[in-house]
């Protein structure tokens, strides 16, 4: 044999190193330690914690005041720890932060009515303690037991579910279960809870185990992680030892072997992977030279801690003050309340929970006392200025809040960043104020990043102007005579209003403003009103678009016709003085004459001697010519019921 390639993610887990170095610190404690089982599936970690003077028991109703526990990796059944509480038992949670993050999964689904569905050996301490966080779970060891269940017929598809992973089930496993209950239900939330580390090592094994003669698994028969690594093993490999110690090999295992592969499960000991290597392998073995004890092989195993690293952790315990995250070192790590937000109103557990994976940066390494202080608050600024920096590269479009006016322009703030925005860019008109725009959402995108002056410019203008050009190429492709918009007006002139339409201005002449006879369109609406307009007319070549307001379909005349007859009293608006007389609006798009005999009991020099434009009357209707549509009215009628009126001949024609 001239090879063994070592898995290099072979042996303890974080969860597991976790476990075990709480495990030791409180037996340094002293007083009665005890261990519900095995803290972890590992039978030499077991021994080694007993010679420190922590026992085994599986009756947690044995334990009292005086005694502590140490809850093993795997987790424990929701009723044992209440009942432990209950005695004023001391507990170590030595839970696998990955774990917790599953037992609070199917206690939330359970308590938003969804039905938790947990992929994983019933049987494992694990799974059992995750499923006795909810009342009626579901568990499934693959997809075989999915289907069948899914073809009986007390099966539920439509409730909704809430599907977790065993952290060490096999990877394939998991998604072929929860492709068939997602098919087959209605409402289904998948969380892949698989442990990280558990699908890299299981992904590394499949690599090496296709590229050797031989491929040995090491870890407790009872780990079900390890049996998953061996179960995958022999896919890619004929030649598979499970094994736990390496007393268990012999020269016959590699006959005919030239290149082995070895990996081991998550809960083995760096010391006797090191023994299955050395003995796998003389020439690693003459090399060693020393044998390393097991506390060294652990420390060998810790990441060293820089000052300005990033590094990756997961949430180990929450306090007021603080945030515990295991980031595999030898210090305990942790986040002050002022390092993980900006807001200080917002509670730690606002932000993470416990199990979370948290990226942080290392602010301080004390090695001396044994810890480090992290921060989120740091990292998160450095990944905003390296999301700025890309934002230029992409000419990304950035949402914002503008906070301020500036000399020049605005300042918006872009998570936590101030990007200045000139007045050109901000897309309002020249000389508006921009301070109307603070509190505003906008959107904008970066051009110019300098991070050394912490100096960053925006353009609104860019991305208005680019929707408007969006908006216009929609409407120009889309209209046609007819179509009605919903359009806001923006300018006025003497004869008429521009309205936009949705990025492209069209013009309503005053004519077709009202049925109404008016002067100016300011009788009517006001820049800003929302107008509702259809188009008369377009010119795609001149972009010019003609709009109308007024109601075609309804004839005035019509209206006039159905309301009034001769005889009948109207209440009319006086809209024009002629020399002869006046016109009043009697219905809008419908004016009658008032001769100027007819507009006293008293003989006039003019019209305006009595009335004036816009004024209110009461009037007569004294004729109506259906065919030619004029309306004769008098005032006079209703001052002198027995005046006479008016040979026709004295009247002018009315005008619509």
């Amino acid at each position: 044999m001239r090879e063994v390639m070592l898995a290099k993610s072979a042996g303890f887990c974080y969860g597991v190193r976790r476990a075990v170095e709480l495990a030791r610190r409180t037996a340094e404690g002293g007083g009665n330690c005890w261990m519900l089982g095995d803290l972890i599936h590992n039978r030499f970690v077991v021994e080694d914690l007993a010679r420190r003077g922590i026992r085994k028991t599986a009756d947690s109703a044995l334990l009292g005041p005086d005694d502590t526990v140490i809850i093993r990796s795997h987790g424990e059944l929701k009723s044992v720890l209440d009942a432990l509480e209950q005695r004023g038992v001391r507990c170590v949670n030595a839970t696998c932060p990955n774990v917790i993050r599953i037992q609070r999964l199917v206690a939330q689904a359970e308590a938003e009515g969804r039905q938790p569905v947990i992929i994983g050996e019933a049987a494992h301490p694990e799974v059992a303690g995750i499923a006795s966080w909810c009342l009626s779970p579901l568990v499934f060891d693959g997809p075989e037991s999915v289907q069948a269940w899914l073809d009986t017929p007390e099966s539920k598809r439509e409730i909704p579910m809430t599907v977790v992973a065993q952290t060490t089930c096999i990877r394939e496993l998991f998604e072929s279960s929860w492709k068939i209950i997602k098919k087959e239900c209605t409402n289904v939330k998948i969380f892949d809870t698989i442990c990280d580390a558990t699908h890299k090592r299981q992904s590394e094994a499949a690599e090496i185990a296709s590229q050797v003669d031989v491929m040995v698994v090491v870890g407790d028969r009872k780990s079900a992680n390890t049996k998953h690594l061996t179960e995958i093993c022999m896919q890619s490999c004929s030649r598979v030892l499970q094994i736990e110690a390496a007393d268990e090999l012999s020269a016959d295992d590699f006959n005919g072997c030239s290149v082995a592969g070895l990996t081991a499960g998550a809960s083995t000991p760096a010391g006797i992977i090191k023994e299955v290597y050395a003995t796998m392998s003389e020439e690693i073995r003459a090399a060693e030279g020393k044998e390393e004890s097991f506390e060294e092989l652990l420390n060998q195993s810790f990441k060293t801690l820089n000052n300005g690293d990033r590094v990756t952790g997961i949430v180990t315990a929450i306090t007021p003050t603080e945030v515990q995250v295991d980031v595999g070192a030898k210090q305990a790590a942790y986040i002050k309340l002022s390092e993980l937000t900006d807001d200080p109103t917002v509670k730690p557990e606002d932000v993470v929970h416990v199990g979370d994976e948290i990226e942080t940066w290392v602010v301080r390494v004390n090695d001396v006392e044994g810890y480090a202080e992290l921060s989120k608050k740091r990292l998160d600024a450095a990944k905003v200025w390296e999301n700025i920096e890309q934002a230029v590269e992409e000419k990304t479009v950035l949402d914002g809040t503008v906070t301020e006016e500036n000399k020049g322009g605005i300042v918006v703030s872009v998570k936590g960043v101030r990007v200045f925005v000139p007045a050109s860019q901000s897309g309002q008109p020249r000389g508006a104020d921009l301070s109307a725009m603070k509190g505003q959402k906008v959107q904008l995108r970066i051009t110019e990043v300098n991070r050394a002056r912490r100096r960053v410019v925006g353009s609104i203008r860019s991305v208005t102007d680019e929707a408007r050009r969006a908006a216009q190429e929609e409407i120009w492709s889309n209209i046609e005579v007819g179509k009605h918009y919903t359009g806001t007006v923006k300018s006025m002139t003497s004869y008429g209003v521009f309205v936009d339409i949705g990025g492209v201005d069209g013009m309503v002449h005053i004519s077709e403003l009202s049925w109404s006879r008016i002067k100016t369109p300011s009788e009517v609406c006001k820049v800003g009103d929302t107008m509702e307009v259809y188009v008369i007319s377009f010119d795609p070549e001149k972009r010019k678009i003609s709009l109308g307001v007024k109601d075609h379909s309804v004839d005035p005349w019509q209206v006039f016709m159905d309301r009034y007859s001769v005889g009948d009293v109207a209440n009319v608006r006086i809209v024009k003085l002629m020399t002869f007389g006046a016109f009043a609006e009697v219905v809008p798009g419908v004016d009658g004459l008032i001769h100027i005999s007819q507009i006293a009991d008293r003989r006039i020099e003019k019209p305006e001697d009595v009335l004036s434009e816009g004024q209110m009357v009461d009037a007569k209707i004294t004729a109506i010519d259906e065919e030619k549509k004029k309306i004769s009215l008098s005032i006079r009628a209703l001052l002198t019921p027995a005046a006479e009126e008016v040979p026709a001949e004295e009247e002018a024609s009315a005008e619509e």
